[in-house]
């Protein structure tokens, strides 16, 4: 596992970025262990086998100096890990999380320029740490974290996980409580819990195939990347005229900007799909840090969604959200929800099969916390996505931190669509 990656030195966008050799930190044996105790076994919920073994990937850039950030950030990983046994666990081939404290990977870097210089190009810089396939393997770490210091003091997080491990919800607790005991603050105010019985009420088999089938496709296409930032006033137009959430309005912007750049024939299908947090829903208790979502798509034309304005579109997506219980209790004859009443604006809209390229899927980091992450010096000043490939055409709705837009970290077009897609978004205001 070590030679997850050697000394090496990547100039990118004119950066330079030194990395050491990968250690291991393990839990501290301190004692102050939460439920489950090393050496037992977490069985996978269904939630959770609803997943891809797909590393994500996430980054958490700090401007305000704290001192000593790795070493400080990798006492306090180890102390976490003491509360969150399973995370230094590992997959056991069965189902199941062995919780065996062989600990998660480490990689301490820096960089040659000051955070602020790097800022607008943190995506083309190396600053997580890339396994050597496409997809984690059961021997693989559950999670890798790089602390890469910058000249001005500032920092950047990058955090790689297994999806298998958690969702964004459960890697965001993970993260605020490292924070916490980084500055000191012991046990962590969020208790964890991890369910390793039937605690945690189950999806119906039929929805669990449902789910595995939206991401089994045979890899990550790689798609255009664009960061793009979608002002905080036109979010307030469209939840003005609509009464929809933030979330829904920057989804709905995305989907009709990519429908149109696509400009697929009027009748092909082109739906939206996007995770729900069901933990209300299905018991989990406060602190469950697996994963605890179901993906709703929005079934639609292509000639719907363009012609539509985006505050309808934003109605739509609101309306499946309403009937994702549905999901959970397997009522549609797939274990899918009825699609929501537009008045037929989606007739034909899932009738021929379904290929990796026709929808897209929209994911939201803005509520989980990872702008919330405290190492000593306060939030985090940019959270991103930090992915060059996807397993469907996708973007990630990141916090507006301090600025006065939603950061939207895309890979939703192929290279013959991208200036078309970047047309539609000036057309909205919307900067790239």
């Amino acid at each position: 596992m070590l030679a997850l990656a050697a000394q090496r030195t990547h100039t990118m966008t004119g950066a330079a970025v030194a990395k050491s050799w990968p250690v291991v930190v393990v839990p501290t044996e301190s004692g102050q262990t939460t439920t489950p105790p090393a050496g037992h076994t977490v069985a996978l919920s269904s939630f959770d086998l609803c997943m891809l073994p797909f590393p994500m990937k996430l980054v958490l850039a700090f401007d305000r100096p704290v001192h000593e950030p790795v070493e400080t950030i990798k006492r306090a990983l180890s102390r976490a890990l003491d509360h969150y046994q399973p995370v230094a666990g590992r997959l056991d081939g069965e189902g199941g999380i062995a919780c065996t404290g062989e600990g998660v990977a480490f990689v301490a870097a820096s960089a040659s320029c000051a955070l602020e210089e790097a800022m607008a190009t943190l995506q083309q810089m190396d600053l997580t740490v890339r396994l050597p396939g496409v997809f984690c393997l059961d021997a693989d770490p559950l999670l890798l974290v790089q602390v890469t210091v910058f000249s001005c003091g500032g920092f950047v997080v990058g955090v790689t996980w297994n999806h298998l491990l958690a969702d964004g919800t459960g890697i965001g607790q993970f993260l605020g409580a490292v924070g916490e005991l980084a500055r000191g603050v012991s046990p962590p105010s969020v208790a964890p819990v991890r369910h390793w019985d039937d605690a945690l009420r189950a999806l119906p088999p039929t929805s669990v195939a449902a789910q595995r089938s939206t991401f089994d496709n045979n890899g990550p296409r790689y798609l255009v990347r664009h960061d793009v930032a979608v002002p905080l006033s036109l979010v307030s137009r469209i939840k003005g005229e609509s009464g929809c959430t933030a979330f829904e309005a920057v989804a709905a912007v995305i989907w009709r900007c990519r429908t149109r750049a696509v400009a697929s024939p009027d009748d092909s299908p082109a739906p939206l799909c996007f995770p729900c947090n069901v933990r209300a829903l299905v018991g989990a208790g406060a602190g469950y840090y697996g994963n605890c979502v179901v993906g709703q798509v929005v079934p639609a034309t292509s000639g719907a969604v363009a012609s539509s304005s985006v505050a309808d579109l934003a109605l739509l997506i609101r309306r499946a959200k309403e009937n994702v219980p549905d999901l959970l209790s397997g009522s549609g004859s797939d274990g899918e929800a009825a699609p929501p009443d537009d008045g037929g604006a989606q007739s034909g809209a899932q009738e021929a099969p379904l290929q990796w390229y026709d929808g897209i899927g929209v994911i939201s980091w803005v509520n989980l916390g990872f702008d919330a992450a405290d190492f000593g010096g306060g939030g985090a000043a940019r959270v991103m996505w930090h992915e060059d490939r996807t397993l469907l055409p996708g973007c990630m709705v990141c916090p507006p931190c301090r600025g006065d837009a939603f950061n939207v970290s895309s890979l939703c077009v192929k290279p013959e669509h991208a200036d078309a897609f970047l047309r539609e978004l000036d057309l909205l205001g919307i900067q790239y």
